[in-house]
């Protein structure tokens, strides 16, 4: 992986490779600012010519991946769908580890804590968080501590590396169509445990045996006592 490079006056240059850090490293021209990220800075030089660098983002809940790529010449892309790619090389590879799991059992055991305190140490005193009020654009804290983390290395990145354009990758995927293509309308809202909660109470309703021949260990499906055809519904007072 390339190792950041500052000049004298600490302005972002192009990425070196470790072989060059360690001889500039070594002769003296340049000083270490960082171990990690590593970067080092020259002492002899000041601005230069950079190339286009781009800062990649792939945004999870847990793990958010970044590439810092340096831009050679734009890649061929679907014009007519508005998708232009970009071919480049790879010059870091980082991983933001979130803390939103962490940051969400704290906040819960914080609040215990007050509840026994307000309720068991000291005379009662009334909730304060019914006078509370969220401002606008209000975040959780999980999900603010995210929003601050990822604007925090942008804002470091830019400030390490010439960076000349940020994506983020945004992808969303209809877990529903992967199954079934062809699904349409209302079938979007029939997962696959549509109907379970509906299943065990008629099982517990009848004794788990058949309304018609009262057998038992036997394969039991759902039915309707009036027929959809005759005017039925598919409420649970119609079903057996």
């Amino acid at each position: 992986m390339a190792v950041f490079v500052l000049d004298k006056r600490k302005k972002p240059l192009m990425p070196c490779s470790e072989k060059r850090a360690r001889l500039l490293l070594s002769k003296g021209r340049a000083v270490v600012v960082r171990i990690y990220p590593f970067t080092i800075r020259l002492k002899d030089r000041i601005g230069g010519t950079v190339q286009p660098v781009a800062v990649n983002w792939t945004l999870r809940a847990q793990v958010t991946g970044i590439a810092v790529v340096r831009e050679i010449e734009p890649a061929p892309g679907d014009a007519e769908a508005g998708e232009t790619g970009r071919e480049g090389h790879v010059l870091k590879l980082l991983e933001l580890e979130h803390r939103g799991r962490v940051i969400s059992e704290r906040l819960t055991r914080r609040a215990a804590f007050r509840r026994r305190r307000r309720g068991a140490n000291l005379r009662y005193r009334p909730p304060r968080f019914d006078n509370r009020r969220r401002p606008e654009g209000w975040l959780p804290p999980s999900l603010q501590h995210r929003v601050d983390t990822t604007l925090a290395w942008v804002e470091r990145l830019r400030r390490w590396v010439p960076v000349s354009r940020i994506a983020v990758e945004r992808v969303r995927f209809d877990m529903q169509a992967l199954v079934n293509p062809d699904i349409e309308g209302a079938d979007y809202q029939q997962g696959t445990l549509a109907g379970y909660e509906m299943r065990e109470y008629l099982l517990e309703k009848f004794d788990r045996c058949c309304v018609y021949c009262d057998a038992r260990d036997t394969p039991l499906n759902l039915d309707h006592v009036r027929a959809v055809a005759r005017g039925g519904s598919s409420r649970l007072s119609n079903q057996a």
